[in-house]
């Protein structure tokens, strides 16, 4: 039986991590919406499973229940994107050796196995953070192939991933924009000499990251354009 097969133990977690607020849930639609209804820095909001999670951008984030980690964090707010870089060193890290597509897909063999989604709201940031654990089959159609850590041969306890998910967090929050720069260039395929397609409709090779923490790519053109918005895909 796979370790991800049982149920989610919340008690533990708390135990583990002393002094965090943690709401967890049989279901919800999104724990991003769910936190949005009480913004008190530091607390996590978890579920089984959600109903209409999101993704970047409006899409979906598919949450079978018991089969991945799917928390929201409120923080106090920092900076955007570099708090986004951040967070997906933070997931990155958890899940172990994996490749970070700008800004913070987690990828494992080219495949999506995990995302973070941020909103401002006021003077906190909710973080909400899927991470497929033991899903064995992904719908055909997704825009980006999906994968999970049981498929890729990394089996764990949620709560093993819950706990070093909240403490990287935790971590990398700590660390200056200058090093969140340094740390994310060193740990993404997709920062230097990358040929992607940009949601704008253009296709470049990308250059490396302004000081803000956005993406610059040069076009066949010669021209080097920053990403402020959207994402980017392979070629």
């Amino acid at each position: 039986m796979p370790k991800t097969a049982l149920r989610f133990n919340v008690d533990a977690v708390r135990a583990r991590l002393p002094g965090r607020r943690i709401d967890w849930f049989e279901s919800l639609d999104s724990t991003m919406i769910e936190a949005r209804r009480r913004l008190v820095p530091g607390r996590i909001v978890g579920a089984e499973e959600q109903t209409a999670g999101m993704g970047r951008h409006g899409r979906k984030w598919i949450s079978q229940a018991g089969a991945g980690l799917y928390v929201s964090m409120v923080l106090s707010a920092k900076p955007v994107p570099v708090v986004m870089l951040a967070l997906g060193l933070a997931a990155r890290e958890a899940v172990g050796n994996a490749d970070l597509r700008w800004p913070n897909d987690v990828l494992l063999n080219g495949k999506k196995c995990a995302g973070v989604l941020a909103q401002l709201e006021g003077e906190t940031i909710i973080v909400g953070i899927g991470i497929n654990v033991s899903q064995t089959q992904f719908p055909a159609d997704l825009e980006t192939p999906a994968t999970s850590l049981l498929l890729e041969g990394l089996p764990v306890f949620r709560e093993d991933l819950m706990v070093s998910l909240v403490e990287l967090v935790d971590r990398y929050a700590r660390l200056s924009s200058d090093e969140i720069l340094r740390q994310f260039t060193n740990a993404s395929s997709y920062v230097f000499g990358k040929r992607v397609r940009v949601e704008a409709g253009f296709e470049g090779v990308t250059c490396g990251l302004d000081p803000a923490g956005f993406l610059r790519v040069r076009e066949d053109n010669g021209t080097v354009t920053t990403i402020l918005a959207g994402g980017v895909r392979p070629i």
